[in-house]
């Protein structure tokens, strides 16, 4: 299958990586020139702009920051290029309004479109094995697992337009929230004598286990694979945990939610980026809840 590939950051690139291995061909673009230099050693062609990487193509992937680049890539670069029939698939992580409209758009053009936001992150996105959280038609998702099969392990049907983003801020907000109180735990574990490792080992194997524990320990050594193994780089950023919480609490005030836990997660993660720990995992808001961050 010829693909288009717009947005070869973090993410995009180890995805565009895995269809390229997978046997499609990859016409891709990015606007940072050293994204393009990976791409194209990975094995994908080096399109011109986004519009060239549109044309002729089966399907488009785009991998996005946010709606509103979403918003102006598929006005500007993708309707009006794209043939008719062409599968668009976003796997950006953006405002549900966002792509509900954009869905839309590519309705009216006669196009075929699913949302199609990632869990998993960069580790998991040059591995192939992403979660894909999928909002669209029944028939649009059949013929999206296709592609997405080359880049996660699991291609989940989340419903309509927009369901893919909605799953996908409910479980970043669930995940930001678990994180915080996670490390709260193990910083007044310490406090109250416990060694660290000693507390990991009960509470991973008592109610309070959780993924933020168990598979993305916040302190070094009871999981080695965490980023706080590795001074807490790679992974999650903490920044892009502030969009995602952003998101959820600005979608739980559209419909009347109540969020409380996700809106403390928010303004901690806002008050750790905004004190330089915006690069950083974001299991290091520990450093901040411990009295350690020196930004």
């Amino acid at each position: 299958m010829k693909i288009g590939f717009i947005g070869l950051g973090n993410m995009g690139g180890g995805m565009a990586a895995n269809l390229v291995k997978a046997g499609h061909s990859v016409n891709a673009f990015d606007l940072s020139p050293e994204a393009n230099a990976r791409a194209r050693d990975a094995g994908c062609s080096i399109a011109a702009d986004a519009a060239v990487a549109v044309a002729g193509a089966d399907a488009v992937v785009t991998m996005l920051p946010a709606g509103t680049h979403v918003r102006s890539v598929y006005a500007q670069s993708v309707f009006g290029m794209a043939a008719k029939g062409t599968l668009l698939l976003d796997c950006s992580t953006i405002d549900v309004a966002s792509a509900k409209a954009v869905a839309a758009d590519a309705e009216t053009a006669g196009l075929v479109m699913v949302d199609a936001p990632v869990s998993g992150g960069i580790a998991a996105a040059n591995a192939g094995t992403l979660t894909f959280m999928v909002g669209g038609s029944t028939e649009a998702f059949a013929r999206a697992e296709v592609v997405l099969a080359a880049m996660g392990k699991a291609i989940i049907h989340a419903g309509g337009a927009g369901a893919g983003q909605a799953a996908k801020i409910c479980n970043n907000m669930l995940l930001g929230a678990s994180m915080v109180a996670t490390a709260e735990a193990f910083v007044l574990a310490q406090k109250l004598g416990l060694d660290a490792q000693t507390f990991f080992d009960i509470s991973s194997k008592a109610s309070g286990q959780c993924w933020s524990m168990t598979s993305y320990c916040p302190v070094p050594g009871p999981v080695p694979t965490a980023p706080s193994n590795r001074d807490y780089e790679g992974g999650f950023a903490a920044a892009l945990m502030l969009k995602d919480l952003k998101l959820a609490v600005e979608a739980a005030q559209s419909v009347g939610a109540s969020v409380p836990m996700g809106a403390q997660a928010e303004a901690l993660y806002q008050m750790f980026t905004g004190l330089g720990g915006a690069p950083k995992d974001f299991s290091a808001v520990i450093k901040l809840l411990d009295g350690s961050w020196r930004g």
